[in-house]
């Protein structure tokens, strides 16, 4: 098949000093796309700046930015080192990202804050900018990091799972709101062994090395790509789709407690299920159990 490139491209991955965020930066800009780099660069290591010079040493296009995702302003700024440097945007990597570990009862208001500042807040404050100017040229292409620890749950992670799993609505929402406009929006939840992940995968058996979910963050970020709204899964070369079923469920008019607890097998059975695309499907559904339960109901009193 053709190699699918990103020739004219200009691309923004947040976190991509390093990890997962610099194999997406590096894959891109091989493909042809002018990529801004983006990562705090704490310390004495200028990480974005490395990266960039990494991708400048094979001929390609970069730019550094080290402004955080965790304030409107910082979102704003780097969308406009992109704009700045290359003239538009077309691409959006969600990527940067923290952990603070700590149990529930242990958890406290500022290790909430700092996480969903980085994940959920700084999302959306690199996001909405470059949404404008995308909209605007009805063209372009967002993918959210979400994660298992949201989606599927995981001791010790609820600060970090809370911020995972709203961005998956926020991919659901983004992507309506964008397909009129020929805008494409999807989500990874990648398994790679990074900083940030390690303490978390010392137990795995197999090879989690980052560079193999850069590919299928590629293609969610491609001109081509084929699906909106969608969350997969990637890691050690294995690509799946998460998504969101519903069961058949028990429809009653005269629904009751004791209803549910007498009918919460067949509630929870998973024969038949569907995957609504939306709020209206869910409504058609529960419209239709309904009309089935009225038209079946025996109309004699008791």
């Amino acid at each position: 098949m053709a190699e699918l490139r990103f020739d004219d491209q200009v691309a923004v991955v947040t976190g991509a000093g390093g990890g997962l965020g610099r194999e997406y930066a590096l894959l891109l800009a091989r493909r042809g796309a002018a990529v801004v780099v983006n990562d705090i660069s704490a310390g004495a290591d200028d990480a974005a700046a490395n990266v960039v010079e990494e991708i400048r040493a094979f001929g390609g296009r970069a730019a550094v930015d080290t402004h955080s995702v965790a304030t409107p302003e910082g979102g704003a700024a780097i969308i406009d080192t992109a704009v700045d440097a290359y003239g538009r945007v077309d691409i959006v990597i969600n990527n940067a990202g923290i952990v603070r570990d700590k149990s529930f009862h242990n958890l406290t208001p500022d290790l909430l804050d700092v996480v969903l500042d980085v994940h959920l807040r700084g999302a959306f404050y690199v996001t909405q900018p470059a949404w404008r100017l995308m909209r605007e040229q009805r063209y372009g292409r967002v993918v959210f990091t979400s994660s298992s620890s949201g989606i599927l749950g995981n001791f010790g992670q609820s600060n970090y799972g809370a911020a995972k799993m709203a961005l998956v609505g926020l991919t659901r929402v983004l992507a309506a709101e964008g397909e009129r406009y020929g805008l494409r929006v999807n989500a990874i939840a990648p398994s790679a062994l990074t900083g940030m992940t390690e303490a978390n995968l010392t137990d795995f058996v197999g090879d989690l090395a980052p560079h193999y979910v850069a590919p299928v963050v590629a293609w969610l970020a491609h001109r081509d790509v084929s699906v909106n709204g969608e969350v997969f899964t990637s890691g050690a070369g294995r690509v799946a789709r998460f998504f969101i079923g519903m069961t058949t469920g028990y429809t009653n008019p005269g629904l009751t407690i004791e209803h549910v607890a007498a009918h919460i097998d067949e509630i929870r059975d998973e024969t038949g299920y569907t995957v609504p695309a939306g709020p209206a499907d869910e409504f058609a559904a529960i419209s239709a159990a309904a009309r089935q339960a009225a038209a079946t109901q025996d109309p004699r009193p008791a």
